[in-house]
């Protein structure tokens, strides 16, 4: 009997100490984490996403972010590092950027410009062909090149979600978003690169995971979402404001991902996943979000299924929200919207969602 309570009590000992001292990769910042409203009026839930159909991406998955392209095609970035082509419901292979290809954007040459995880910022030209426009801005190598946009100027203005949680040192896109997010240590960057001139600028840092970018068309300001902080920025790039920051929308419930820019000066949102009660309630306690960090992944917050994106204006105010109450395109992170359709773009699955505007 008192060989078992000792056993007990050293097995007790063992976990009480790894729980306690294990080395983990974060060092968990405090913040005070909003109050979530939860669901509540301009984001109530719905099913208007629940007429959209999904275009089997014969076997490729993720496809995480979506361009028109110059030939009036849909491109799309993968997780296999593939750029897909999709015309109507037949898809093809179209480049090879390898890596963690995420967000695409279609340059005024037609060209394709690439955020890419684990390389930087590349374009892929009319053939397919890839080269590399960026792989690191003074000295530091870009560790996560997440999402894009273009000015018309043709400056481009790209994220990095985090400069310490590297996506490939971290195995995936996904994991490193946990740790930067469990951190929420403000690694988070947005550059503007000027392809003519190889100029770099760093516009915004300390971010707690730089995610989505967008232009407004005439060039004035900027959008960045902040996953980690559940709000988007604009960042004035013209004017009296020029190079300022203010929050456009704030304490949103869910983690927001790309933005992208929609017809009549709209811009669209995806929230990946709902808020984390778990990571709200201990954001103040950095002590207690490292030992969280020790569980197995399993019992550690990880994103929930749900299906939901927004548009709003240059102003803030919500204009569409939209839900599938079945989340059946779970972890949407954005939309690309057509003259007659929404596609929808996930971080998982091997299906593009289409919602055609009729249905709305």
């Amino acid at each position: 009997m008192k060989k078992s309570v000792a056993t007990a009590a050293l097995v007790l000992a063992v976990i009480a100490a790894y729980l306690l001292a294990w080395p983990v990769p974060v060092e968990p910042v405090s913040w005070q984490a909003p109050t979530d409203r939860g669901l509540v009026d301009p984001f109530d839930s719905n099913d208007l996403l629940g007429s959209a159909v999904g275009i089997d991406l014969d076997g490729y998955e993720g496809p995480e972010d979506a361009t028109v392209g110059a030939d009036g095609l849909i491109y799309a970035t993968t997780h296999s590092g593939h750029v897909i082509q999709i015309e109507d419901s037949k898809v093809r292979e179209f480049a090879f950027p390898g890596g963690r290809p995420l967000g695409i954007e279609t340059d005024v040459d037609g060209s394709l410009i690439i955020a890419n995880a684990y390389v930087g910022l590349q374009r892929v030209g009319h053939n397919g062909t890839v080269s590399t426009l960026l792989r690191e801005v003074d000295g530091r190598p870009l560790v996560y090149a997440n999402n894009a946009a273009i000015g018309p100027d043709g400056t481009i203005y790209f994220s990095e979600a985090s400069s310490k949680f590297g996506a490939q040192s971290s195995s995936g896109t996904y994991q490193a978003s946990l740790l930067d997010i469990m951190e929420h240590g403000g690694h988070g960057r947005v550059f503007a690169f000027r392809p003519s001139t190889g100029d770099v600028d760093i516009l915004l840092e300390n971010l707690n995971f730089a995610n989505g970018v967008a232009v407004n068309a005439g060039g004035s300001f900027l959008l960045v979402s902040e996953t980690g902080h559940y709000r988007v920025l604009k960042y004035w790039l013209t004017g009296d404001r020029k190079g300022t920051t203010e929050v456009l929308l704030d304490n949103l419930p869910g983690f927001p991902d790309n933005l992208d820019n929609g017809a009549q000066g709209r811009f669209w949102l995806g929230l990946a996943a709902p808020r984390n009660h778990l990571l709200d309630k201990i954001s103040d306690r950095p002590f207690v979000r490292k030992i969280v960090q020790r569980l197995p992944a399993f019992l550690r917050p990880s994103a929930v299924p749900s299906s939901h994106v927004i548009a709003f204006n240059g102003d803030g105010e919500i204009l569409m929200n939209l839900h599938d109450a079945d989340a059946r395109f779970p972890t949407l992170t954005g939309v690309l919207e057509t003259h007659d359709a929404l596609y929808l773009t996930t971080l998982f699955g091997r299906q593009l969602p289409r919602l055609a505007k009729q249905e709305l």
